[in-house]
């Protein structure tokens, strides 16, 4: 007897990919608002937000999804209770159980927040773009994609759609900070480029303990204004806020391989107590190493390779 194949059906098809966006706003940010015959959704990371849909406004909390459908008229605030991280994810998609989602609030679980990680993932690596432009239109392709990037992010959306209206729809059911030197003008020195990466080495191989500008300065033969010049210049910063930085981007690391406790990941940075730690990651980073540690933020981070 011959075999009979069998034509999968589709319930949710994503046609077009207007944007994905991951937003670390300030606490006093403010979108004025848009509206486009596409759907929309924005999820939060961290924090919360102040948003208009239509005739709704409420506030979005971290965990939360809203979204937009085609035609409504939408704007988000920060509430100025915190600095918000959000995922926004705009397209087209004519299927007839979209009509679930309009003006739907829902809360996403560990698989949708995943999800929603490898949708930010795959976008850095095929679209040649800044992901927290809130006022980028198109999302040009990069000249050597990642094979099969363009094609998992539709799927990750649809699978992502689906699971969220499954489990909705169930009543038994019912996150670097980058430390790179700025681009050199052409009129700073060379030497000053060496100099600064031969300190950030030096600081790289004493991410386990305590520094000084005194002992950096003796160690690097450099004086204590020159030193602070030029990383000010490089990067931006002082060099204590360099090194603070680099540890946080360090215990990140850590967290995402979920090896150890934030207890153990304190004493390996040198950190003198676990608040301490606690309180500098969450001056730099936004949140707490708890909150980083589950957040979309940290999965995205975590997996992706530039």
């Amino acid at each position: 007897m011959p075999y009979i194949g069998i034509d999968l059906k589709d319930s949710i098809t994503v046609g077009k990919l207007y944007s994905i966006h991951y937003f670390e706003y300030m606490s006093d940010f403010k979108f004025p608002g848009e509206s486009h015959d596409f759907w929309e959704f924005v999820c939060v990371d961290k924090g919360d937000v102040a948003v208009t849909g239509g005739d709704r406004h409420i506030i979005l909390n971290r965990g939360e999804v809203a979204f937009h459908q085609p035609g409504e008229f939408h704007d988000v605030q920060a509430t100025g209770h915190s600095a918000p991280n959000l995922v926004v994810v705009s397209f087209q998609c004519d299927s007839p159980a979209m009509e679930f989602f309009r003006g739907k609030i829902l809360q996403v679980d560990e698989t949708e927040r995943n999800l929603l990680a490898d949708i930010v993932i795959e976008a850095r690596r095929c679209f040649d773009c800044r992901l927290d432009d809130p006022y980028l239109q198109n999302m040009p392709r990069k000249e050597a994609e990642q094979f099969g990037a363009e094609q998992l992010i539709r799927l990750y959306l649809e699978h992502f759609l689906i699971h969220l209206l499954r489990r909705a729809a169930q009543p038994i059911s019912l996150e670097k900070a980058s430390i790179r030197p700025r681009p050199q003008k052409s009129t700073k020195k060379k030497s000053d480029m060496e100099l600064f990466n031969r300190v950030a080495d030096y600081l790289e191989a004493h991410l386990d303990g305590h520094v000084t500008i005194e002992e950096v300065c003796r160690e690097n033969l450099i004086g204590r204004s020159q030193l602070q010049k030029i990383f000010r210049e490089q990067s931006g910063l002082g060099i204590i806020e360099y090194f603070s930085l680099m540890k946080v981007n360090a215990a990140k690391q850590l967290i995402r391989t979920n090896r150890m406790n934030f207890t153990q990941i304190a004493e390996q940075l040198g950190y003198t107590s676990i608040h301490y730690f606690s309180r500098q990651f969450k001056k730099v980073t936004g949140m707490t190493p708890s909150e980083y540690a589950s957040s979309i933020k940290a999965m995205a981070d975590g997996d992706f390779q530039p």
